[in-house]
């Protein structure tokens, strides 16, 4: 494979209720939640969120954690009775814990992948303004970052369809290397040293200081670089969904688009056992934080086989595996995509060693950085003065004319990858060549008929029948535009449309 392959991404928003620091994030996540499904009732169902087929404590390792060990955010296929809806373009919206999360749809690319992620800012911007709204209640707003700087940190998560049969070993032993030194490239910058941010200075990444150990199942509590969750959403025996959670929540796109464009190269090259050099760390969570608190790139990493290098140096090994990969396994028929993601790869590179302000329009932890040096040099501020943190804080603001990344891509002072007709498309509509076509068509046309869907299956509540209607879609490249769009268009009700799936009509 390329960098096409089934992803998509799972972002937590942060959360504040300006001059009510002691708000319940439980209820105002809810409150943004409800207020989009009922601005837009046309647009999205409450349809119940099918947990049925979840398994969460499933550790790829070869065993289930029990559930009176695991820790309560563990527990994901439990409906809680939060909030919780599924869109029409095939994502979720709902409550995690103590944040709201949008899932994007699943894509085939990275460029769809940067379209439906931003269409989640603008639905999440929406959501907030419509929730200030409602009477009696105070402005929320949002934030896609990963710390509120007191100790607390939330996700923004990637998905990746893998093939069943690559051994788990192998994963492990190259990409832990890999997620260490590709923050260079998609951190979101962070002012602050430490899980509290009590430390003076800044640093690349803002989730990098949240992670403890190298592989295990927990998400929330001793984050490992490698999480061992097996919970494919798809076919268990052609499957495995790698669950990412060492990422940060980007609002660049070209961050975003190489976050995930790299990382499938390197899936790819793992899966074709064609990465035959040991990149290991000698101490990779120790490096991982130490890359973060040196922007200047040049931290070096020990390798285990004695070597040193820095995080540019350790990330051009694995784009020179991966364009000599391309070359042997599609010599010139390579698609237009995997080709952009390894120039813009190497160009990132190659800047970055040299010097990483050059890429203050492209990525988010250099284009940060920039803002708060200009602060830091025009009114003499060290690296702990409290207005640092609250422009580091505003940088990720979902709100366009108050997000600091916002005004500056509205200024065209942050290179874009998409345009905005694309995103607005993206709210209302799936990708067309994955089955979240399928969810999100029917979802629109069929709404009083949907009682509940979930990644691998839409359920239908059909007049006439006794039991509910569940409809698997366990193949995630099944259920496109070309597979079920013309049987959608001639179906007029969800009775027909089962029918004709049951070859009963």
């Amino acid at each position: 494979m390329s960098v096409l392959r089934v992803m998509g991404t799972e972002t937590e928003y942060g959360i504040a209720v300006p001059g009510q620091p002691g708000a319940n994030a439980m209820v105002t996540s809810s409150q943004i939640v409800n207020a989009y499904q009922a601005a837009t009732a046309a647009r999205a169902r409450r349809a119940r969120w099918d947990f049925e087929e979840e398994n969460p404590l499933r550790d790829a390792r070869g065993f289930d954690l029990a559930r009176e060990a695991a820790d309560s955010s563990q527990l994901t296929d439990e409906d809680l009775g939060l909030a919780n809806v599924i869109l029409t373009n095939g994502a979720r919206l709902y409550v995690d814990h103590a944040h709201p999360e949008y899932s994007a749809p699943e894509c085939t690319n990275p460029l769809s992948v940067v379209i439906w992620d931003k269409a989640g800012e603008r639905i999440m911007a929406e959501a907030a303004g419509r929730a200030a709204t409602v009477p009696g209640s105070s402005g929320i707003q949002l934030y896609k970052n990963n710390t509120d700087n007191k100790g607390a940190s939330y996700g923004c998560h990637e998905n990746y369809l893998m093939r069943r049969a690559t051994p788990f070993a192998d994963i492990v032993r190259y990409l832990t290397p890999f997620f260490v030194s590709r923050q260079v490239v998609c951190g979101a910058g962070r002012v602050g040293i430490g899980a509290d941010g009590r430390g003076s200075g800044f640093q690349i990444s803002q989730r990098a200081d949240f992670f403890e150990v190298e592989v295990g199942l927990e998400t929330t509590l001793k984050r490992p670089i490698i999480n061992t969750r097996d919970e494919p959403h798809a076919d268990p025996e052609k499957y495995r969904r790698l669950h990412v959670i060492i990422g940060d929540a980007n609002m660049s796109e070209v961050a975003t688009y190489l976050k995930v464009g790299t990382t499938a190269l390197v899936l790819a090259m793992i899966e074709d056992k064609f990465i035959n050099v040991d990149l290991s760390l000698e101490a990779a969570v120790a490096d991982l934080r130490a890359v973060s608190h040196d922007p200047s790139c040049k931290y070096l990493v020990t390798l285990r086989d004695g070597r040193k290098m820095t995080a540019v140096q350790l990330q051009t090994e694995y784009l020179e595996h991966a364009r000599k990969y391309v070359e042997d396994k599609y010599g010139t028929d390579v698609d237009d995509l995997t080709t952009d993601v390894l120039d813009r790869w190497e160009s990132m590179l190659n800047r970055l060693a040299d010097d990483p302000m050059q890429l203050s329009r492209e990525l988010d932890w250099v284009a940060k950085l920039e803002i708060l040096e200009g602060y830091r040099t025009r009114d003499g501020l060290g690296w702990d003065h409290p207005r640092l943190q609250l422009v580091d804080l505003q940088y990720s603001d979902v709100r366009p004319e108050r997000g600091l990344y916002n005004r500056l891509a509205a200024r065209g002072r942050m290179v874009r990858l998409t345009d905005e007709d694309a995103v607005t498309w993206a709210i209302d509509n799936p990708p067309e060549d994955t089955r979240a076509y399928f969810r999100g068509r029917c979802l629109r046309q069929y709404a009083d008929s949907v009682a509940a869907a979930s990644w691998d299956s839409v359920i239908f509540d059909i007049p006439g029948r006794e039991s509910l209607q569940r409809v698997p879609t366990l193949e995630p490249l099944r259920g496109t535009r070309a597979h079920v769009g013309e049987l959608l268009d001639r179906c007029r009700t969800a009775g027909e449309l089962v029918a004709a799936l049951t070859g009963q009509d």
